[in-house]
């Protein structure tokens, strides 16, 4: 069976939204350990849990975000499937929007560093082409009428 992780990709616009594309930034965190990958925050379901409790709760733990500092974004879901140490590994994402651009970030042990980046840059930084998908997906949402 797959190991289940959930996690939120979180975003922040500098400008008028829909005016200047180039003004949404995403927040990717750094690993401590293996290889030191470029992530949003995620991390596993917990016994009791549903999924986007677990994206939240890890949201707060590895970024020092609350919930109540996040807008989810409506409509958007994304499925990654991967293998990860061997195993199968699926992570759900959400889109979510810091209500404060200048909202402090508060590490965890498990990252070494933080970075704001528009989408090129995030995109190079995450160097699984399933995750940089899903960011390339995330900004044309956020960039389309609906959201």
């Amino acid at each position: 069976m797959a190991l289940r992780a959930c996690g939120l990709i979180i975003f922040r616009r500098r400008l008028i939204p829909k005016v200047d594309n180039t003004a949404i930034e995403f927040l990717l965190l750094q690993a401590s350990d293996g290889i030191h990958h470029w992530t949003p925050p995620k991390g596993h379901v917990e016994p009791g849990e549903n999924d986007l409790e677990t994206a939240l709760r890890e949201t707060r733990e590895e970024a020092g975000l609350e919930a109540g500092q996040l807008t989810i974004i409506e409509g958007f879901r994304r499925e990654l499937n991967y293998v990860a140490r061997e195993k199968p590994k699926t992570v759900v994402y959400w889109l979510a929007e810091v209500k404060d651009c200048d909202v402090e970030i508060r590490l965890s042990h498990e990252h070494q560093a933080y970075r704001w980046l528009g989408l090129d840059e995030a995109c190079q930084l995450a160097q699984f082409e399933e995750m940089k998908a899903a960011l390339q997906e995330g900004h044309k949402f956020l960039c389309s009428t609906a959201a």
